[in-house]
């Protein structure tokens, strides 16, 4: 048993070893985010049955949460990044922009600590919280299973968006469908240009990328056309929204896009085109 991955379809098979890649449909490029190689290993065919029995009760799940967003009115955001690259300084910078106009929940994934929580306290939102720390040495993603134990603590009749902070990690977070309507990431300058080529997976997942920490730009030797060539190989249709969290800048660009997705009378006088 060799090389498998899934597609952003969620279908799924097998490479045998020296068989080399194959294109993606419509995409004219060879894959690249192959999950893992297990040629080594006598238990290979069990190792490949196991991720996709985990895929499949993940994603029943996610459509099961989806169901029951769609229920209330209430539109889903998963936003992922690295850590460190400013999710939770530009939460709180969104939830004081929407405070009054639009009513979000927030699930908090970390592994460990209300920190992050705690910091987003004070504006207004419904906060779950959701640590990870019980898996083998924390889970570093958030998936479906858990993101419906963390609505239960949402009432969502009383909402109108529900932003999912996920784990900090550029890896497994794209891999797991939770019930979203949208993906979003923060990408932060300091991570350097060649981001969207190492780890194609999660900069190809989203619909909007929210360059953020753009205050140390003078500071940098950041390379902002090469990051930008790298990002749209990989996802030509992506938005890309620059920021400063920190400083507040370009936050009111990220919070139309976040809008313009809420069907909610709360957000019609806001609504923007995109």
């Amino acid at each position: 048993m060799g090389r498998f991955h899934r597609h952003d379809d969620g279908t799924w098979h097998a490479h045998e070893p020296g068989a080399g890649g194959h294109e993606h449909a419509g995409a004219g490029q060879e894959h690249t985010e192959l999950i893992g190689d297990h040629s080594g290993y006598g238990t290979g065919r069990q190792r490949i049955e196991i991720l996709e029995d985990i895929y499949a009760e993940n994603d029943r799940l996610a459509a099961d949460n989806r169901a029951a967003l769609d229920r209330a009115g209430v539109r889903a955001v998963n936003l992922m990044s690295s850590p460190g690259a400013g999710k939770t300084t530009l939460l709180a910078r969104t939830l004081a922009e929407l405070q009054g106009r639009l009513r979000v929940g927030i699930i908090e994934g970390d592994i460990e600590t209300p920190i992050d929580a705690e910091r987003l306290g004070g504006h207004g939102a419904q906060i779950s919280l959701l640590n990870t720390g019980h898996g083998f040495g924390g889970e570093c993603h958030l998936d479906a299973p858990m993101v419906a134990t963390a609505l239960r603590g949402l009432d969502l009749d009383a909402l109108d968006l529900v932003i999912i902070e996920n784990v900090g990690n550029l890896v497994c977070p794209a891999e797991f469908d939770v019930g979203e309507h949208r993906k979003a990431m923060v990408f932060s300058i300091t991570e350097g240009e060649d981001k969207p080529l190492k780890y194609p997976v999660m900069f190809r997942s989203v619909g909007a990328v929210v360059v953020n920490k753009m205050d140390l730009a003078p500071y940098l030797d950041f390379d902002q056309d090469a990051f930008l060539a790298n990002l749209y190989a990989v996802n030509p249709d992506v938005r890309v929204i620059e920021t400063s969290a920190r400083t507040g800048s370009g936050v009111s660009e990220w919070v139309d896009w976040l809008i313009n997705d809420t069907p909610s009378y709360y957000a019609a006088s806001y609504r923007v085109e995109p």
